[in-house]
């Protein structure tokens, strides 16, 4: 048996975000009959901010999984965050938008969910500068890209995922202190 992870990794499970991995398993009789292939090895999956319990295929190429990032490439990528020259995203529809920010929330890549936050930060920073309305599915967007940063990063610092903010803050704070120095 060839398996990825191994029980007690925290990995990305697609959309459901981070999940422990609990343990390996091989399906009994009894879990046969509920739809389990006897030839093949099961992650059991554990999520942080979920009830559930899932039973994935070791060797499912389907949902995207991937390890939890370590937490010197989190500090690295909150380090980076004042660098980062995030412009609003417009699409010329509603479909258009929502393509382009799921495509960007399913590469599951923490800087690419960095960028995408600040630039729908900045376009809602400019709606209320215009006094316009902020839109539905920028918020929607908005939303879960920070979750699914702020979980990453929980794990990964060992902190509690709504401590993150005020740790990413500080640590930009304390960053920028320091070089202005």
């Amino acid at each position: 048996m060839i398996c990825e992870y191994k029980p007690g990794e925290y990995i990305i499970y697609g959309n459901t975000g981070i999940c422990c991995i609990d343990s390996i398993i091989t399906p009994d009789s009894n879990d046969v009959k509920h739809g389990f292939d006897k030839s093949r090895y099961y992650y059991v999956l554990k999520p942080l901010y979920h009830t559930e319990t899932i039973y994935t295929p070791t060797d499912n190429t389907r949902v995207f999984m991937r390890r939890v990032i370590s937490k010197e490439e989190a500090e690295r990528l909150i380090d980076l965050i004042p660098t980062i020259q995030a412009e609003a995203y417009h699409a010329d529809s509603l479909q258009d938008l929502r393509n382009h920010y799921k495509s960007v929330t399913e590469s599951y890549d923490c800087s690419d969910l960095i960028e995408l936050t600040m630039s729908i930060y900045a376009k809602k920073q400019y709606a209320e500068q215009q006094k316009r309305k902020f839109g539905e599915v920028d918020g929607k967007f908005m939303k879960q890209a920070e979750e699914m940063l702020f979980g990453e990063f929980s794990v990964a610092l060992g902190i509690d995922r709504k401590d993150v903010p005020d740790y990413i803050s500080e640590r930009v704070m304390k960053k920028s202190s320091a070089e202005a120095l």
